[in-house]
């Protein structure tokens, strides 16, 4: 005899949507990840070899710069790139209070005076109209930094800067493969410094960096300055340090170049999706400006965020905050203190990251919009 017994009726609950899966991606390169992971240690050629000189070569072409120097980390990347601009102890160095601490830990570590200007409210990067009041006769450099993926108003900071005598430093750490006017990201300028830190457009499996140029001199003092100051082995013409690439992550940069472009358009579609299904909400969505913004974040703006993230956050959905105290209220940056910024400051109260990666499937995109949503209902 069978006996029919009624099941409970179950509800399975939706994956959390993390803000990025770096799983996905590694996923889809994996083979080639270990077969050159492989030769590697095959060979154990591990410092400044094939893959670095490699990847160096790469990138330059994929920018379309005469050089590029791998390094350590994004950090570095800045530090040295200031040192091999002449910037040092006396000197001050304009850029913005809304950008990852490392924009401002560089300039200060070379001894330099950063000096804040507000950021532009509609896209969150430097106010160019601030800059010019900023300038005194101690400026040496510009260092504007191209936020989230979105570039920077280059044009007008290259006329400013040529027109004081200035050198331009673009952090370039969250924009790799955006362009402006045909023109990469760290091209522009006389310097570019990007980081490769993992959850970047383009990032290896740990911390690395790169600097670009298209000055030569300048490339050779910026390749003594990340080996100890050397020019050959054991002879050192000025001071450096170590910050050399490794070959490990030099391999996988070489390998996700192939993909940035792609992924990246990826990001700028996911980006109008999102703008689609939130047009009528009171949330402050960016814009879509082509290849000017490769969406290495998408941050949208509300004077609720805090209830928002919390109410994403219940429902399974990972936000963050870039950056939820400015650089200028920084306890390491009291030296610095004194300036107001109104727009930085109101913004880093109301900004909000949602998720945002290349593998971004529709259906979470349109579950983030349904739950934003339903929240302002």
């Amino acid at each position: 005899m069978s006996i029919d017994v009624a099941l409970p009726q179950t509800t399975v609950p939706a994956a959390d949507i993390p803000l990025v899966d770096l799983r996905r991606q590694y996923e889809s390169v994996a083979d080639e990840i270990q077969v050159a992971f492989d030769r590697i240690f095959s060979s154990m050629r591990l410092f400044l070899g094939p893959n670095v000189l490699g990847f160096e070569s790469d990138y330059a072409s994929y920018l379309g710069v005469a050089e590029a120097i791998g390094v350590s980390d994004g950090t570095t990347a800045l530090q040295l790139a200031l040192l091999a601009c002449g910037v040092g102890p006396g000197d001050e160095v304009i850029t913005v209070s809304n950008t990852f601490f490392a924009t401002v830990e560089a300039i200060a570590l070379v001894g330099a005076t950063p000096v804040f200007v507000d950021v532009d409210p509609e896209t969150l990067t430097m106010d160019i109209a601030q800059v010019e009041r900023a300038i005194t006769p101690r400026t040496r450099a510009l260092l504007p930094v191209h936020l989230y993926g979105r570039m920077v108003d280059m044009p007008a900071i290259m006329a400013l800067a040529r027109r004081h005598g200035l050198r331009v430093i673009e952090d370039a750490c969250q924009a790799h493969g955006a362009r402006q006017n045909g023109r990469a990201a760290g091209t522009i300028g006389d310097v570019g410094c990007f980081s490769f830190y993992y959850s970047k457009n383009l990032g290896a499996y740990g911390e690395a960096g790169g600097v670009v140029t298209n000055d030569l001199e300048m490339a050779e003092h910026l390749r003594m300055l990340r080996d100890h100051g050397s020019s050959q082995r054991y002879k050192h013409d000025v001071l450096g340090t170590n910050a050399r690439l490794d070959e490990m992550q030099a391999a996988v940069l070489r390998i996700k170049l192939r993909h940035l472009d792609r992924w990246n358009a990826a990001r700028i579609d996911h980006a109008r999706y999102y703008n689609a299904l939130l047009a009528d909400t009171p949330l402050r969505l960016p814009s879509v400006p082509g290849p000017e913004h490769v969406f290495h974040l998408y941050v949208v703006q509300t004077e609720e965020r805090d209830a928002l993230q919390a109410h994403l956050e219940r429902n399974g959905i990972h936000t963050g905050i870039h950056y939820p105290i400015p650089c200028h209220l920084q306890p390491a940056c009291a030296p610095y203190a004194g300036v107001s910024l109104p727009v930085t400051e109101t913004s880093a109260d109301r900004i909000l990251s949602l998720p945002m990666y290349p593998e971004l499937e529709d259906e979470q995109i349109e579950r983030v919009a349904a739950v934003v949503r339903a929240f302002f209902n």
